[in-house]
């Protein structure tokens, strides 16, 4: 990947932009919002086959509401979602919200991922998380790993918990030239492996048998073919990419879908039906932006804090995690 153009501190460089976490270290559970309270047009794209998510239709062409005002991702599966309660209660105490005569509400999306067979299964982030979320964001340098949504996130589960490696949350920021910036912020919890997408080499994932080697998803998968029916929906990348640009609602869902390439290109296998794979796009600007640019390096935004997250991770729970691996040079561990 090119990094020549990357931005140090992650998507909060995107001005109007402001990132918090909060987690229960113990329970290894999460939550990370990330603000824009004075408005962005938001846009989404959910690709795998098992999502957990909140206000995405509203998100959508041809509805009526056209800025958000925060979006939440979060552990605790589809109990998480209720952290956006807290994201909202921050929100109104604060007038910020669209304005419906009545009161102000704020729009506030959001996606989960499943970290319930990580840590304590009980423990889930709730309302008084995501406001607790709200209360740490800053537009200082984004605070990566095992933090907020990515504490209990996890890589390469096709052969259970047991053989997999621990993960977490990353975020990259990309210079486009004359003040205009997109960046990325990402939970990363997939079925699959992460890959180095300058390499094709795997970072983290699935281990084989009394090993640190990597067995290859893919490999793995094609060697169930008649043995086992796949039942492993427990998994899913999450986040959100932004740009300073001024874009519609629907040029943003563009984004939002254009996004999902760096995915692919650091997830193997991406997308499947046992991920929830779900980005938001935020445009917070005035600044004429070309969607095609702005999605094209949206992508490349993610692959990079995909690949942020693995490494920024620490093992925990028995799952060791890629800095963990780096520490034995005796293993053929392909990173």
């Amino acid at each position: 990947m090119d990094e020549r153009h990357m931005i140090d501190g992650g998507i909060t460089a995107v001005p109007g932009i402001r990132v918090g976490h909060a987690a229960d270290p113990e329970g290894l559970t999460g939550c990370t919002v990330v603000l824009c309270e004075k408005g962005a047009v938001g846009g989404v794209d959910q690709r795998g086959g098992a999502p957990g998510t909140r206000e995405t239709d509203l998100l959508r062409p041809m509805h009526m509401v056209q800025e958000v005002h925060a979006v939440l991702l979060a552990g605790g599966s589809a109990y998480g979602l209720v952290a956006a309660d807290g994201v909202m209660r921050y929100l109104e105490e604060r007038g910020v919200g669209y304005d419906a005569r009545a009161a102000k509400v704020p729009i506030v999306p959001g996606a989960i991922l499943f970290d319930l067979d990580v840590g304590d299964p009980q423990a889930r982030p709730d309302a008084a998380m995501g406001y607790a979320a709200c209360e740490s964001a800053s537009d200082g340098p984004v605070a990566e790993g095992n933090v907020g949504a990515g504490a209990g996130a996890t890589v390469g589960k096709i052969l259970g918990q047991g053989r997999a490696m621990k993960s977490g949350l990353g975020s990259a920021a990309i210079s486009l030239g004359g003040g205009l910036i997109v960046g990325a912020v990402i939970a990363v919890n997939p079925l699959g492996d992460v890959l180095d997408p300058s390499t094709g080499e795997i970072l983290a994932g699935v281990r084989k048998p009394r090993s640190e080697q990597f067995a290859d998803t893919l490999a793995v998968m094609r060697g169930l073919i008649g043995k086992a029916v796949l039942r492993f929906a427990a998994n899913t990348v999450i986040g959100v990419v932004a740009t300073n640009g001024r874009l519609t609602k629907e040029e943003a869902n563009k984004v939002a879908q254009m996004a999902q390439d760096g995915v692919a290109r650091a997830v193997r296998p991406a997308h499947t039906m046992f991920d929830g794979d779900t980005l938001f796009a935020l445009a917070t600007g005035k600044k004429g932006a070309d969607v095609n640019l702005v999605g094209a390096y949206a992508a490349e935004a993610v692959a990079h804090a995909i690949v942020r997250a693995v490494k920024a991770a620490e093992a925990v729970a028995g799952l060791p995690a890629w800095r963990s691996l780096q520490a034995q040079p005796d293993t053929d561990a392909n990173v």
